[in-house]
This record gives structure tokens, C-alpha cells and sequence, in this order.
């Protein structure tokens, strides 16, 4: 039995799998009779309520255009009065109402909305569909956060205008640091300004979950008054998320209902502490934390990072949820950044581009590194595998690669390494040296390394020197830490073959440092 070291130390568990693997897919199946419910209903409400909808929409819109003719979005903005500010909040917010009605939405209410001089800020949460717009129709039309491309959509726009939105420009490289200071104006003008409604997550998810809070509406530092929304039907046709059912088929299935109910539940309003004015992190969790509670469902540290991550996957021919890995907590925990994690997915996908699921195995693993399954590398498959399931997905092998492999990866490490390799001490590995170690190493007498020893002699001299060794390293961190294991093994296995004279004589300090992966806090 190959040796196996003593007792590693236990996972950290803030790194462990979330309660919620995937929050981004909806998993509505039809069955054969609710497909058939839906065509006979639809048959005769979609063309009706079509017909209503283009109605509302003709009466809307002229309203629309009166209040908002003159009166600007950029520059100098203020917020409207008088008349505007009246046909707005009267005439417009039943226009809305109407038009959801048209759409087949029973409406529930539960809490008190506060005034925007007790809250400033409308938290709505959880973000799952475009029907969410309907909470601003209910909230009395604050102002919102939207992108200026929204403004120059037909018809649509000029709605959208008559709720005084802060805008957002992905051209302008400070737009971020501008939205954040017009919310805080906002926010801070003594109730001239309507309450501004933001959706914390930042993307749509399925509602099994809340994930995490960017923290634009935390940053002012004023009260927020969270704002949950649920919609609980038999048949889920509103859910709209990065994997499921497009929008325009849940909209035709929407309308094929006879009726949707959406629950708006307005919370008390939460006043930051003083800590919490200062962390906009730590009141973004505290009320996320509150609203996951009265919602009954778990936090994760997914955000809409990962969902860019999940676009990557697809790209790279490996199933999208193979790109989740909580983005924030991973950033926060491993210091990466979303380009580093990225490019990790890269590296994966070359590994796992020949197994089905995104999930790596051991010969996999072997066949990606060139080499054969030996107790080396699977131990180190081990470390890799933080669940102990058999396979490795590419959330552990982020971790993985970044708590075990890049700090194995040292200019001294690898100098032993050439050193080891190198037995005539001329500065360069031959074809024959490299092949010799790796076969002790391993244990495998008829080992071809021609391959893996061509991938490393890049300029094809037919040796290696330390600057081909220290580039492969580089990128390859996988090997140095294969290495240290291997040195680690052969060394327990030396303590294990010792007698208990010799054992007792050994330094102390020795004994103590039985691992350098074990030490790690991961």
C-alpha cells in the first residue's frame, strides 16, 4: 500500500459548496397537460390581452411624452414638481397598474411603504424577471438605476424617462464612481427626491437563494427599507435566468394563465449602525441577511461575476454551470480578480475538454499532466478534491491551484527540482536524466516522458535549461506542487521505514512539519 500521510488538517468551511449550487437556471418542466392547458388558454387570452395592451400602451405613452416634454435628464437634473411630479404618481402609476392587470397579475401588498424621508432607499429583492418591474408601479414610481441605452428604446423609453432614472453609461469609464454619487445626492436631499428603487443582486436568479448585495445602495449610508418579492403559482412561467426558458417564451406562457399572483412585502426600514455607515459591505450582508430570513431561503456569494463565468464555460465547450464558483467570496478569500479566474477556466477547460459534465477524474487528470497515476499524484489529486467525491470541478480547481500549486511554485523549489534532474551538474537536463528521475520517482520502469519532455524544451535543443524549466513551471503550477508531494511521501515513508531509535532521535522540529499543503489554511 503506497504511504499515506497523518490526519490533514480539516477544510476551512467558509470555502465548502454553497447550500445553493446554481441560482442562475430555471428547472420549470412541462408536462404533456399543462403544455395543453397553456395552447387552449392562450388561443383565446394572449390575442385579448394583446389587444388590451396595445390600448394601455396608446394611452400611456401621450402621457407619458406631456410630462416629461421639456424637461431634462442630464446635466443640471431636478426632481419634478408640481403637475409632473402629480400625473406621474396618479395618472401614470394606474396606467401601470392597468397594464399589468391586462397581463393577467393579481397583485398582493403586505407591510407599509415608508416615505422617502424615513427611507430613501427601496432594496427589492429577489431579482428573477422582467415582470419585477411591477414593484415600481407599486412602489409609486421612484427613480430607478438604468442604463442610458434604455432611453432610446421605442416607446418603452419614454416611460422610462418619467421615472427620473440615474443612468448608467458602460462608455463612460466613471460612470460608476458618478451613479454612486447622484444615489447619494439622491438619497441625502431631505425628500426632494422620489425614493430610488434599486435591485441589490444585480441580475436575475431563480429565487431559491439571495445572492450577493453589490453595495451601491448601501454606500449613502441612509436608511433602506427591503422589499421582497415572491411569486407563488403552481406553474413558474416568470422566472427568466441565464439557463432556461427565453423571454418570449415566458411571456407567451405568462399570458397564457389565467391569472400570476406577485406578493410585494414591504420590511420595516433598516437604519445603519455606525459600523455600517462605514462598511457599506457589512449593511449590504445585514439587510441581505434579514431579507433571506423572511424569505425562508439561504445566502450565497454568487454574483453576476459568475455569470459571466458561466458565458466563458459555454464558450469553452464545458457545460455553463461549470463556470460558478461564488465569484465574490473566491475573489475575496484567494485575492483574484475576475480576469485571473478566467484565465484559470481556460486551463481548465483545456484539462476537462474530454470529459462530459465539466468534473475532472484521476486518469483525466494524469492524462492532462503527461503522466501516470502514481501515489504522488494521487495524493495531489486529493488535495484538489475538496469533497472527496472522485472528480474535480473547476470551483477546486481554482482553490486548488491557487492555495496549493502557485505557492509550491517558488524560485527555490524549482531550483531543487533542476538540481535533482540535473545529476551531472552541468546546467541543463538531458532527454535521459529527465526520463531516469521521473521513473524512479514515479515507480514506473517503462515511462515515456517524450512527450512531456518536448513540451518543456521549448527552442527543441534537445536539453533543458533552468529558463525553459523555471517558463514551464510557471505555467504549469500543477508540477511544483506534484514535486513537493512527492518529496513529502518519500520522506514519510523514510520515517515510516526508520526504527524508533532513529525516530527518537530525529529532529523535533522535523516531526512538526510533516506537510507544507497540510500547514495551509485552505
Amino acid at each position: 500500500m503506497p504511504p499515506q500521510r497523518v490526519a490533514p488538517l480539516p477544510r476551512q468551511q467558509s470555502l465548502l459548496l454553497p447550500a445553493i449550487i446554481n441560482p442562475f437556471v430555471q428547472q420549470t418542466k412541462l408536462t404533456k397537460a399543462e403544455i395543453a392547458k397553456c395552447v387552449l388558454l392562450g388561443i383565446f387570452l394572449v390575442p385579448i390581452r394583446a389587444v388590451l395592451l396595445s390600448l394601455v400602451l396608446m394611452v400611456t405613452w401621450p402621457v407619458a411624452l406631456v410630462i416629461t416634454f421639456m424637461h431634462p435628464l442630464k446635466g443640471a437634473v431636478e426632481p419634478m414638481t408640481g403637475w409632473r411630479r402629480f400625473m406621474c404618481r396618479t395618472v401614470m402609476a394606474a396606467l401601470g397598474r392597468a397594464y399589468y392587470f391586462c397581463m393577467g397579475f393579481r397583485v398582493v401588498v403586505k407591510g407599509d411603504q415608508v416615505s422617502s424621508i424615513e427611507a430613501p432607499i427601496l432594496a427589492v429583492a429577489p431579482h428573477s424577471t422582467f415582470f419585477d418591474g411591477i414593484v415600481c408601479i407599486v412602489a409609486g414610481l421612484p427613480s430607478t438605476v438604468s442604463r442610458v441605452e434604455n432611453l432610446a428604446t421605442p416607446i418603452f423609453g419614454r416611460f422610462v424617462r418619467c421615472l427620473q432614472p440615474v443612468l448608467v453609461s458602460r462608455q463612460d469609464p466613471d460612470s460608476r464612481k458618478n451613479t454612486i454619487r447622484e444615489i447619494d445626492s439622491r438619497a441625502k436631499s431631505g425628500g426632494r427626491w422620489p425614493q430610488v428603487l434599486i435591485f441589490p443582486e444585480g441580475t436575475c436568479t431563480n429565487r431559491s437563494c439571495l445572492i450577493t448585495f453589490k453595495q451601491g445602495a448601501f454606500i449613502p449610508g441612509v436608511p433602506v427599507q427591503p422589499v421582497l418579492m415572491r411569486y407563488p403559482n403552481k406553474l413558474d412561467t416568470v422566472t427568466w435566468t441565464w439557463q432556461g426558458f427565453s423571454s418570449r417564451t415566458l411571456l407567451l406562457l405568462t399570458l397564457s394563465q389565467l391569472y400570476t399572483t406577485v406578493e410585494i412585502e414591504f420590511l420595516p426600514p433598516q437604519i445603519p449602525t455606525e459600523e455600517e455607515k462605514k462598511s457599506p459591505a457589512l449593511f449590504a450582508s445585514t439587510v441581505r441577511d434579514i431579507m433571506a430570513k423572511a424569505l425562508g431561503v439561504s445566502v450565497t456569494d454568487h454574483t453576476y461575476e459568475d455569470c459571466r463565468l458561466m458565458i466563458s464555460a459555454g464558450e469553452l465547450t464545458l457545460p455553463m454551470e461549470a463556470g460558478l464558483v461564488e465569484f465574490t467570496k473566491i475573489s475575496r478569500k484567494l485575492n483574484l480578480k475576475w480576469d485571473n479566474v478566467k484565465k484559470e477556466l481556460e486551463g481548465f477547460a483545456a484539462m476537462a475538454s474530454s470529459c462530459k459534465g465539466g468534473r475532472i477524474t484521476i486518469g483525466e487528470f494524469a492524462s492532462f499532466l503527461k503522466l501516470p497515476v502514481s501515489p504522488a499524484l494521487e495524493e495531489l489529486f486529493a488535495l484538489f478534491d475538496r469533497n472527496g467525491d472522485g472528480t474535480i470541478d473547476f470551483r477546486e480547481y481554482v482553490i486548488g491551484v491557487t492555495i496549493l500549486c502557485r505557492p509550491a511554485n517558488t524560485d527555490d523549489v524549482l531550483r531543487m527540482a533542476f538540481q535533482l534532474f540535473d545529476t551531472d551538474e552541468d546546467e541543463r537536463i538531458t532527454r535521459e536524466e529527465f526520463t531516469a528521475l521521473l521513473r524512479s520517482a514515479l515507480g514506473v520502469s517503462d515511462l515515456n516522458m517524450t512527450k512531456l519532455f518536448k513540451e518543456i524544451d521549448a527552442d527543441c535543443s534537445g536539453f533543458i535549461t533552468f529558463a525553459e524549466f523555471q517558463s514551464f513551471a510557471t505555467t504549469h503550477p500543477e508540477y511544483a506542487k506534484l514535486f513537493t508531494t512527492y518529496l513529502e511521501l518519500q520522506r514519510y515513508q523514510a520515517l515510516q521505514e526508520a526504527s524508533p531509535d532513529d525516530q527518537e532521535a530525529a529532529d523535533p522540529g522535523d516531526k512538526q512539519d510533516d506537510s507544507t499543503s497540510d500547514k495551509k489554511d485552505d
